[in-house]
Order: C-alpha cells, then sequence, then structure tokens
C-alpha cells in the first residue's frame, strides 16, 4: 500500500482585495464609487486621493464620513480527477467599510486626518472549504486500494467529509497629513500613516467518512478496526510460518541421516518416522494446497523445500501486514476532527508625499506617491491542531509602494472628467513561498515548491464623468481597467489575482451649501484565471479562477465656514 499523507498546509486566509493592488483598497469614498477616477480631486475625499489638492477648498473644518457595503463571490472550478465535486464557492461579505475625512484649512496651510480600511475590511467563507483542503482526502481512496487484495469487503470506493474555512481582514490606515501652498498653482504634501492589521482564520475538517462496499463509515473508526483485523491476520501468518519453519527444521535430521531421497510412505515403511508423523507432514501440504497424488510422489527435500519455502512466504506476508496494519492506525489517526483557530496582529507606517499643480481654473494635476509599507504579523493562536500558526510565530504581509497621478478637467460648467493612474511596485515586495506548493511538495521534492513572483508592477486607468445637471445635483459614470502582473506561481485557491473592469454610477445632491450627500454603484467584471498545478500523484491539473464584486457607497460631507 501506498502511504498516505493528510492535511498539510490547508488554511491560508484568502485575500480580500476590493480594489487596487494586491493588499490595497482605494475605494476610499462614496465620489470613488460613482466615478471610479479621483486622483485629482479637490474635494474633501482628496484626503486619501490628491491630499496636496486641498488647498483649494475654503477655509474652516471639512469633515466627511461615507460607507460601502461589498458582496464578492469568489468561484473556483477544480479538475483534480479525484474529487467528489470540483466546484467551490466563496462568500466575501463587508457591510460595513467606513471612512471618516477631517480637514481644518486656513489660507496657506491645510491639517488633514483620514480613517479607513486601507486592506481588506471583511469576511470570506467557504462553506465546502476549497481543493486544497480536500485533494489530501481525496487521496485516501486510491491509498486503500491495496486492501482488496486481503479481502473484497475492505474495497474503499470513495470519501465524504464536512470541510469549513472562513478568515477576516482588516488593514486600518490612521492617516495624518499637512499641505501647503507654494504658489496659487502649486501645493506641497507630507504625512504619514499608521496601519494596524488583524487577521484572523478559523477553519475545520470534520466527520471524514469513506464509502466501503456501498456503506458510508467513519473514517477514523473503520480504519482502526480495520488495522485491527489486518494486525490479527499478521499474527495468524507469522504463526504460520513459525509452524511451518518449524516443521523443515525438524525434517533436517532425516535428510542428514540420508533419507532425503525417501517419500514418506518409504520414510514410513524404514522406520524414519510413524504414522502419525506422516500423517501430520502430509496434513501440513495439504494446508498448502497440494493434493494427495502429489504428496505422494514427493521425496524427502521436496517436502523440506516446500515447507521452507512456504514458511517464508508466510513470514513476508505477515512483515507486510503488520506494515499495513501500522499505516491504516496512523491514517486513522490523521482521519479525526481538525480545527484552527488563530488571530494574526500587526502594525506598519506608511510615508507619503504629493503635489499638487493647477496650470488654469479648468485643470488640476496631481501627484501622490506612498512607499512601501513593512507590516510583520504576530500568531495570537487558540487552537491549532495542524501546526500551522504556531502561538507567537511571524509571517510578512508588506504593503507595496503606490504612485497616483490624476488630472482633472472641467470641460464646462456642466462636464468635469478625471482620468486617474495608480502604480503598484508589487515587485518590491516578498509574497513568501506558493502555499499550495508547499503543502504537496515539502516532504516529496522541496524544489518543486515555487515562489509567489511577481512579473510585473500592477496598474489602474481610470476614467471619471460628472454631469452637473444644476448647482446642486449631478450625476456620474466610471470605468476602471485594474491589473496585476503576477506570475501563475502566484496563484492558487485561497489567493488569487484577477485583471478587471469596474463600471460605476452614482449621484451627488448638495443638500445646502455646506452639506452633500454622494452616492454610488459600481460592479466589477473580471477575466477568469485558468492556473495549472502540479500534483506527485496525479501530474497536471487545472483550476478556474473567478470572482464577481458589488459594491455600494453613500456618503455625507459637511463643511463649518
Amino acid at each position: 500500500m501506498k502511504k498516505l499523507t493528510l492535511f498539510a498546509a490547508l488554511f491560508m486566509l484568502t485575500q480580500m482585495t476590493f480594489a487596487g493592488g494586491l493588499l490595497t483598497n482605494t475605494n476610499q469614498s462614496a465620489q470613488f464609487i460613482r466615478m471610479l477616477s479621483r486622483n485629482a480631486s479637490t474635494d474633501i475625499d482628496a484626503v486619501y486621493f490628491n491630499p496636496a489638492g486641498l488647498i483649494k477648498l475654503q477655509d474652516g473644518w471639512h469633515f466627511a464620513v461615507y460607507n460601502q457595503s461589498i458582496y464578492q463571490t469568489k468561484p473556483v472550478k477544480s479538475n483534480f480527477p479525484l474529487l467528489n465535486d470540483g466546484n467551490y464557492e466563496g462568500i466575501v461579505k463587508v457591510p460595513a467599510f467606513p471612512t471618516a475625512f477631517g480637514v481644518y484649512k486656513k489660507e496657506n496651510w491645510a491639517i488633514s486626518l483620514g480613517f479607513g480600511p486601507n486592506g481588506g475590511g471583511g469576511s470570506a467563507t467557504f462553506d465546502r472549504g476549497l481543493p486544497s483542503f480536500e485533494i489530501p482526502i481525496t487521496k485516501v481512496v486510491p491509498g486503500l486500494a491495496g486492501l482488496t487484495q486481503i479481502s473484497p469487503a475492505l474495497a474503499v470506493q470513495g470519501y465524504d467529509a464536512e470541510l469549513s474555512f472562513s478568515g477576516s481582514s482588516i488593514f486600518w490606515g490612521i492617516q495624518l497629513g499637512a499641505t501647503y501652498k507654494v504658489s496659487d498653482a502649486f501645493s506641497v504634501f507630507g504625512g504619514l500613516r499608521y496601519l494596524p492589521a488583524t487577521n484572523t482564520y478559523e477553519g475545520s475538517i470534520r466527520n471524514v467518512q469513506l464509502n466501503v462496499a456501498g456503506q458510508m463509515f467513519g473514517a477514523a473508526d473503520w480504519l482502526t478496526q480495520t488495522a485491527g483485523f489486518v494486525g490479527g491476520l499478521a499474527s495468524q501468518a507469522s504463526a504460520g510460518a513459525a509452524l511451518l519453519g518449524g516443521t523443515a527444521s525438524n525434517l533436517q535430521p532425516l535428510i542428514d541421516g540420508g533419507a532425503s531421497a525417501f517419500t514418506l510412505e518409504q520414510l514410513e515403511g524404514a522406520g524414519y518416522i510413524d504414522a502419525a508423523t506422516r500423517a501430520q507432514v502430509a496434513g501440513g501440504l495439504l494446508s498448502l494446497g497440494l493434493t494427495q497424488a502429489q504428496i505422494d510422489a514427493m521425496n524427502l527435500a521436496t517436502v523440506q523445500g516446500t515447507y521452507s519455502t512456504a514458511a517464508a512466504t508466510y513470514a513476508g506476508q505477515a512483515a507486510q501486514l503488520t506494515g499495513t496494519s501500522a499505516l491504516l492506525e496512523g491514517t486513522s489517526a490523521e482521519m479525526g476532527d481538525r480545527e484552527v483557530i488563530t488571530e494574526q496582529t500587526g502594525a506598519g507606517f506608511t510615508p507619503m508625499i504629493g503635489i499638487n499643480i493647477s496650470p488654469t481654473e479648468e485643470l488640476n494635476i496631481a501627484v501622490k506617491y506612498e512607499m512601501k509599507t513593512t507590516l510583520q504579523l504576530t500568531n495570537s493562536t487558540e487552537v491549532d491542531d495542524l501546526g500551522l500558526f504556531p502561538d507567537g510565530g511571524t509571517s510578512n504581509s508588506d504593503i507595496p509602494a503606490i504612485l497616483a497621478v490624476g488630472v482633472g478637467y472641467k470641460a464646462a460648467d456642466w462636464l468635469e472628467a478625471q482620468v486617474s493612474y495608480n502604480m503598484y511596485f508589487d515587485k518590491g515586495v516578498d509574497w513568501g513561498v506558493n502555499t499550495r506548493d508547499g503543502a504537496v511538495w515539502a516532504s516529496v521534492d522541496p524544489t518543486q515548491i515555487r515562489t509567489r513572483e511577481i512579473d510585473n508592477n500592477g496598474y489602474e486607468i481610470g476614467l471619471g464623468l460628472q454631469f452637473n445637471l444644476s448647482d446642486n445635483f449631478a450625476i456620474s459614470v466610471g470605468g476602471l481597467r485594474s491589473k496585476s502582473g503576477i506570475a501563475e506561481s502566484y496563484q492558487s485557491d485561497f489567493s488569487y489575482s484577477n485583471p478587471s473592469v469596474t463600471a460605476g454610477a452614482g449621484l451627488m445632491w448638495k443638500i445646502s451649501d455646506k452639506m452633500a450627500l454622494d452616492a454610488g454603484f459600481s460592479n466589477t467584471f473580471y477575466e477568469d484565471q485558468d492556473v495549472s498545478f502540479n500534483d506527485p500523484d496525479v501530474g497536471t491539473y487545472n483550476e478556474i479562477l473567478s470572482k464577481t464584486t458589488v459594491t455600494f457607497a453613500v456618503g455625507l460631507s459637511y463643511s463649518i465656514f
């Protein structure tokens, strides 16, 4: 029987990327959701998108609060040949994605404060687990195929299991900065964002069952019972080997006495053995499957050789059965319920700089650069049956540097446009190894474990249009193209990135001179990713990784002049 290996490195958090880079949310306002391009903003949401442009606000206090509700599905279709059903779906729910901005503007200075989730912000639930969870269990069935050689009643025909995984991730961004007007056309910004981060993981593998001869049995109990049965057969084979070997040894003095050519009948007639001994020796041969005629024709040397060969065969069977029994017992121990409950926490800092250029009243150009955030997370583990998250262990979760460029243009009183470009310097971030590769190949061939590579930096290009229907009311539309430069080695069923196009629309209602309401909706259309994986047991197989995302946003801004 082939050695069975189960439950290696299964529970890894699905990175919940709603917009922006692999770990970065740029959906920080309702204005963004309704336009999808805000890098040249000079409104209150410029606290995040274009802080150097805050100098365009009127002197006084300005505040804004927003909330988004984000819903994402993450279907995964695997063609791994041993799965019962290769279709899985994760559900990401972010009912509350709050953001708040505050600005105090006075003459040539503006002091700004921002708060909101800069990464994650919700929870992901996979009620059926993921292929990575289930694949190790699937290998139990072919691994037990050798049991049919022992008994047809031990034929294992399939499996079942209750698998679940949920995770949440939130990287809060607390931002403080200052903007200075160098001239009417030029302003600069410097600031710092503090990022406390928390990831939580809860996963379980329960009630693993095996289909044996058409009936479902608890895997652990059945394997234990079968291990006992096979162990009993091993004991019987060992006892048989000892008996047969003893008989062969007992015949050696007769051979040494020159009777090797005698048949059993001749031995009895010459007085070498009595009738009872002859019957005993013949009975043993009959039990080995020989006919009486064959036995009568055998000389003593052949008889002894037959007993010796049979003893060796029984001893080999005993050893094999003993090994099988131990393997079944070890597998049984792995098939019990398993659980992981852990929390990872850490914090980092993001320095930021920006400039804003306004050559004319109608044209505004903005540039912002966020430096790489070094972030190390520490495990606080409650339960870890799989040994994946040792309490106090650490892992890196760096956030890449970001370059944001925006151009805003007021073509007419009724039409405003913005073009935005974001570059995510993902190549400068250490994403570690492909966890699925590590789970599969660590004990087989570590050279097969791939690094999660980034071939090119990711980018976003956005275009937003706002139509001012009156002084107090406007509607807007926008589009956003996003693409990360990841290599195939980055992708896994628990963490993957898809190129996408997002469409958004919404409205602005100026309730009063000091208060405005923004609301928006966006829908993200992702390109399915067909990714190949290599498995030491089945070879190459593919998975199709998909996503869908819809977002609703509403926000209220208020100014005190």
